[in-house]
């Protein structure tokens, strides 16, 4: 999150609000009334509220609290990263307040999610990527796992997500599909292929790197 967080008041007029976000360079703001949250305004709000294609335009001294989004969604300083991804996805919005009870400690915004899931890929570091589509067994990822250490390889980062799988072949009926465990690994090896080579001879369904034509 960012902290601290800059704040407006209730009061303040959308003019003076939108000067002060392009001079710090921001897109919301918390508006605070006293050390209570009462909204969230964005940059767009302030843009919109004041355009001709609003339905009623808002004159240039009115005050934030008639544009802002009141009683905001908020995030706890706790909640894991990919919860506020969700939040932020599903109620479709760019940023959350963080609360500590009723105390303002933070902001998350997309960006800031986008960063943390970066550094979650372990792409800051030089490596590889080998990507691989797993049965949905118990035991398969630790196989999996355990099979690359055995190769000598540092596993970075462990993405995992579910995708149907449609079995192939002339009698395979439309519906014979089944959820494949797509795990993301990235390796501290830039030359990713002879692992996933040895992965394929030994029945993995390896996804990345592609194999090459025989």
């Amino acid at each position: 999150m960012q902290h601290p967080v800059v704040t407006t008041a209730p009061g303040r007029s959308i003019v003076s609000a939108y000067r002060y976000m392009h001079e710090h360079d921001l897109r919301h703001l918390p508006v605070m009334d006293g050390r209570r949250l009462v909204g969230v305004v964005t940059d767009r709000d302030l843009r919109f509220a004041t355009s001709a294609l609003h339905p009623r335009p808002s004159e240039a001294e009115a005050s934030v609290e008639q544009v802002m989004t009141p009683d905001p969604i908020t995030a706890g300083p706790l909640d894991p990263v990919e919860e506020a991804a969700r939040l932020l996805q599903t109620k479709r919005i760019g940023c959350l307040p963080v609360l500590d009870g009723a105390d303002l400690r933070g902001i998350v915004t997309v960006t800031n999610v986008m960063e943390a899931v970066l550094r979650l890929t372990g792409i800051e570091k030089p490596g590889g990527r080998l990507a691989v589509a797993l049965v949905d067994e118990p035991g398969q990822l630790a196989r999996l796992t355990q099979r690359v250490a055995e190769a000598g390889l540092d596993i970075r980062s462990v993405l995992s997500y579910y995708r149907p799988h449609q079995h192939e072949g002339p009698e395979a009926a439309p519906e014979a599909s089944e959820d494949r465990l797509h795990v993301i690994l990235r390796v501290d090896t830039l030359n990713v292929r002879p692992i996933a080579e040895a992965l394929r001879s030994e029945g993995f369904d390896v996804v990345w790197p592609v194999a090459k034509p025989s």
